[in-house]
Formats: C-alpha cells, structure tokens, sequence
C-alpha cells in the first residue's frame, strides 16, 4: 500500500495556502487537537509517539487539547517521557477493561479511574517546557444538576437536537490546564468557558471525568478546585473540538496551523451531534481555516480486524472472551504502525497535491 493510500488529509484554506507557500516545519505547528472517539483513538498512539521522537522537539512552543481518551493521550503527551506514558494508558486501556457481561457504571468508572492513574504513573503530572495542556470536560447544570436519569439526559438530547445552544441549559464547559498560557481563555459559544488549574489534588480526577460517559460510567463530583457538580465526558460539548484556534494561529508575528491527527476526516462539534446529519460534519467553518487534519484512509481501515478501528462496539462483539478482543486490538494498534510512518514521512517532506478540502 502506498503512502498516499494509508491516509488521507484535509486542509482548510489557510493551511492549505501556507503549506503550498512555505512547505511544514515543527515550528508551524501551533496546536495538537485529540478528539473523544473510546478505542478508535488508540490507532492514534503510535503517531503520538513517532511526534514525540520525531516531530514535537523541534517546536517551541504548542497547545496540547484532548477530551475523553484525547485527553488521556495529550496528557501523556505532554509528559517529558511521553513514550512511557503513552504505553502506561495504551495498556490500562486494552487490558484492564475486562468488563462483566453487565457492568455497573460504577464498575465503568473505575476501570477509567485505573486508565487516569496510568497517566500519570504514580506521580503528579510534570508538563514539557513549552507545552500548553488543556484538558476538557463538561459540568452538569440546570435539569442535570441533581439527576443522572435516561428521562434528563433524553430532555438533554432532544434540545440538542433542536439547536445546540439549547443543549448549554444543560452543561457547561470546564477546562483544566497546566504548562504554558492556554489561547483558550474566553467563552466562544452558549456553553461558557471556565478555566481551572490542574493540580495535584485535581488531575486524576480531571482525567476521569472528561472520559466518564453519562448513564455508562458514574459522574465525577465536586472536583478539588473546580465549581462544585457533577462532571461528565468532555466529548458532549466539545466531541471533535471544534474550537475557535485563530486565537493561537493567528496570534504570534507569522500565522502558524493546527494539526489534527484524527479517525474521521471531519470535526463534528459535540457527541449529540453525531446523529444528526445537518450537523455531522461542518463544511468551511471558520474554525477550520488553518487546519491540517490527517486520518486513517478507508483503504487501509480495510486492513485492520474487522476492516474498522477498535470501537466500543467490540465490547459486545466479544463479549467474555477477553484475550480475543485484546488480541485484536493489539494487532490493530501494531498495524496503525505504518500509518504513522506514512504521516511521518508525508510532514517531513509535504506534498500539497494529497491535500483535499476540509
């Protein structure tokens, strides 16, 4: 399989324009975005590391924002030994999610909590010098507040579905951050924007919540630091982290571009709206103008376990055969190998000509 043929990638107008220009360095590259998405973003770990051998030591300075299991890998990421972090969280995720045939979602939450600790690896969070880490979560509020019902999260979909500012009556975005200033520092939308330090007392749990699924995993509460509440998966406001990023490529002396390793070839704005069409997959939003978003292309998909990604999904496709669903994942994983080569080498010597519109 050729280069071209493992991934496909995507440009908006001014990373387009800027790559055809000037080429890619590392200093380029202003932002690294990691979206919610469960298993699939494990097919992202072996780019996560190649970067950070490769790429990520040749920048000054860059913004490392993930929600659910983006957050765990910009987490360990942004760690001064990010390979050993990234294989700390890759195997508390494969291997120490053995669920019974009905999980509780207390019994959920713990096995993220163990995932969190990986992370971290027994020790506060230390963050690279010239790294920015922004971790995403959402705090319920309104009729969520003091229920964690099917009846309040289905009040919750169903104003979604009729606009996404509605869905803001029912949560509220929460960013911890750690390392250098966050370009994130304002609301941007309906769903506020407050801002608190990771700290010792609060990171394990700030991981846990922006990965705890509602009604599948038990809220985080009352987090050390934080606005008191019940806190919940990053991913139901900000899914794909479609975020306002001219704050940080437009802000320096020269424009600089985000880069997004992704498992789609489209940002869908929150988890909500992946259902809806309409909303799905935003075409020349203004937020994507200095994108570069790579991901894994259908044909090389083909190749894995199953032609697909590890999902969610392979929890019940497995059911209790455990070491059959580590297996695959592992193979998975193994194989998203030449995927990251083929970016690797693709950023080091870019050619527009693979580039296709965002």
């Amino acid at each position: 399989m050729t280069t071209a043929r493992v991934f496909t990638l995507r440009a908006g107008p001014g990373a387009l324009a800027h790559i055809r220009a000037n080429g890619l360095t590392p200093a380029d590259i202003a932002c690294i975005p990691a979206a919610a998405g469960g298993p699939k973003g494990l097919a992202l770990v072996p780019l996560d590391k190649l970067l950070h051998r490769e790429w990520l030591p040749r920048t000054s300075s860059i913004e490392l924002i993930g929600a659910s299991v983006g957050a765990w890998r910009m987490a360990a990421l942004a760690q001064p030994d990010a390979v050993a972090a990234l294989d700390r969280m890759q195997y508390a995720y494969v291997h120490e999610q053995n669920y019974t045939k009905h999980p509780t979602p207390g019994d959920v939450a713990a096995a993220c909590r163990r995932i969190a600790r990986a992370v971290l690896g027994g020790r506060p969070l230390a963050v690279r010098p010239g790294v920015s880490l922004t971790i995403v979560t959402t705090r319920a509020r309104g009729p969520l507040q003091s229920a964690e019902s099917k009846l309040a999260f289905g009040r919750a979909v169903l104003s979604n579905a009729l606009s996404r500012n509605r869905l803001a009556a029912y949560l509220q975005r929460v960013l911890f951050q750690a390392g250098e200033p966050s370009f994130l520092t304002q609301s941007h939308d309906a769903f506020d924007l407050v801002r608190v330090p990771l700290q010792p007392a609060n990171e394990e749990h700030a991981l846990l919540a922006s990965g705890s699924i509602p009604l599948l995993c038990a809220p985080v509460r009352d987090i050390p630091g934080a606005p008191p509440g019940n806190y919940w998966d990053g991913a139901l406001v900000d899914y794909h982290l479609l975020l306002p990023y001219a704050g940080i490529t437009r802000a320096g002396p020269r424009p600089r571009l985000v880069f997004y390793p992704h498992f789609n070839e489209y940002v869908t704005p929150g988890w909500l709206d992946k259902h809806l069409p309409w909303r799905k997959a935003p075409r020349g939003h203004l937020w994507l103008e200095d994108m570069l978003l790579v991901a894994p292309s259908p044909a090389f998909l083909a190749t894995l376990p199953h032609g697909k990604l590890p999902d969610r999904q392979d929890f019940y496709r497995y059911g209790q055969d455990h070491a059959a669903r580590i297996a695959a994942w592992e193979r998975a994983i193994g194989e998203c190998e030449r995927f990251a080569e083929g970016v690797l080498r693709w950023l080091e010597r870019p050619d527009p000509s693979l580039l296709q519109p965002i």
